[in-house]
C-alpha cells in the first residue's frame, strides 16, 4: 500500500497465483469498474514501479493494474528459468485477467511488455481493447539487444544509490540527454532494492539465461503479431535515440498500420518513462479518442 502526501491511498499491493503455483504481484490503482482498466506490462529487467507516474496520472479516471512479471519485483522467482519467455508471461496475464474477472483491458507495454502485448493479440485478441507500445515493435534492433546482453543477469552490488545511478546511466548508453543525476537516482530506486546493506537489481538474475540464448530476441517473424495488434486502436511511442526501436522500423509499422498513432519523445533512448510532455500529450489524446 502506498499513500501520497495527503494520506490518500494511491494503490494496493495485490497478488494472484498462476498455474505453476507462483505468486505474482501487481499494483492496483483505483478506478471505475464499468470501463476497461489500463494494464501496464514492464520491460525485461523492470517492474511495476516504472508505471507509478502514469498510474497516478490516470487513476481514478481509469483503474490501473501494473504487473511484476514472474522473477521481478515482489513476484516469485521461477525455479525453471527456461520459462522466462514472452509466451509464459502472456499466459500469466490471461490468468490475471481471468482471476480478476476482467474481460478486456487497455494494454500499456514497455519493451518486453510490448512483445507480450503483441503475443496477446495473437492468442487472445478479445482481451485487448486498445494498446500502447512503448519503444518496441516487431523488429528489435540487434545493437540494442547486444547492449542489454552486456548487463542483464550480472548480480552487481552497489554501496550507494549514487553508485547504482551511475551504473544504470552507463548501461543505457548515454542516450538520455534530458536526465540529471537526480533522475538517474530515481530510476535506480525503481530498478533496484536494498538487501543486507547493499543495493542490487530487483530481478532474478536467471532471466538472462533464455534471453542470452535468444529467448527474448525475436527468432520468428513478429510482423503477423503486430498486424493482429494493429486491428485494435494503437499508439506507439518511440524514444528519438532508441537503439531498440529504430526510426526505420517505426516507419514500416506506420506503413503497415496507417491508423496507428506514432509519437516521438526527443532526447531519450530506450525506453521513454511515459512522463515526458510528448508522451503524456500522446497518451492523453489516445485515451480520449477511446471514449464514447
Amino acid at each position: 500500500m502506498d499513500a501520497g502526501h495527503s494520506g490518500q491511498v494511491r494503490f494496493e499491493d495485490r497478488y494472484f497465483v498462476v498455474r505453476d503455483e507462483l505468486r505474482l504481484h501487481y499494483r492496483d490503482y483505483p478506478g471505475p469498474a464499468d470501463r476497461p482498466p489500463l494494464l501496464c506490462l514492464p520491460g525485461l529487467t523492470r517492474n511495476s514501479r516504472d508505471f507509478a507516474d502514469l498510474a497516478e496520472r490516470y487513476s481514478p479516471r481509469f483503474r490501473v493494474l501494473a504487473l511484476d512479471f514472474r522473477g521481478r519485483g515482489a513476484s516469485d522467482y521461477d525455479p525453471i528459468p527456461a520459462r522466462y519467455l514472452p509466451m509464459t508471461y502472456a499466459g500469466d496475464v490471461i490468468e490475471m485477467l481471468d482471476q480478476l474477472a476482467i474481460e478486456q483491458a487497455i494494454f500499456v507495454g514497455t519493451s518486453l511488455g510490448g512483445l507480450v502485448t503483441m503475443a496477446m493479440a495473437a492468442i487472445a485478441p478479445q482481451r485487448i481493447v486498445a494498446a500502447i507500445l512503448n519503444d518496441v515493435g516487431p523488429d528489435v534492433d540487434l545493437s540494442g539487444i547486444e547492449r542489454i546482453k552486456s548487463y542483464v543477469g550480472k548480480d552487481t552490488r552497489f554501496a550507494s544509490w549514487d553508485e547504482a545511478a551511475d551504473s544504470i546511466a552507463a548501461n543505457l548508453g548515454g542516450a538520455f540527454d534530458r536526465f540529471t543525476h537526480e533522475d538517474w537516482v530515481r530510476m535506480a530506486k525503481r530498478n533496484c532494492r536494498e538487501e543486507n546493506g547493499q543495493i542490487r537489481f530487483d530481478y532474478d538474475m536467471a532471466i538472462a539465461l533464455p534471453f542470452n540464448s535468444g529467448g527474448e530476441t525475436p527468432a520468428v517473424d513478429l510482423w503477423p503479431l503486430f498486424a493482429a495488434l494493429a486491428r485494435k486502436p494503437l499508439l506507439v511511442i518511440r524514444g528519438e535515440q532508441s537503439d531498440l526501436l529504430t526510426a526505420e522500423t517505426a516507419a514500416r509499422m506506420q506503413a503497415a498500420a496507417p491508423e496507428m498513432k506514432l509519437a516521438l519523445v526527443p532526447g531519450v533512448g530506450h525506453a521513454p518513462e511515459l512522463n515526458e510532455a510528448e508522451a503524456v500529450a500522446a497518451i492523453d489524446s489516445f485515451l480520449t479518442s477511446l471514449e464514447p
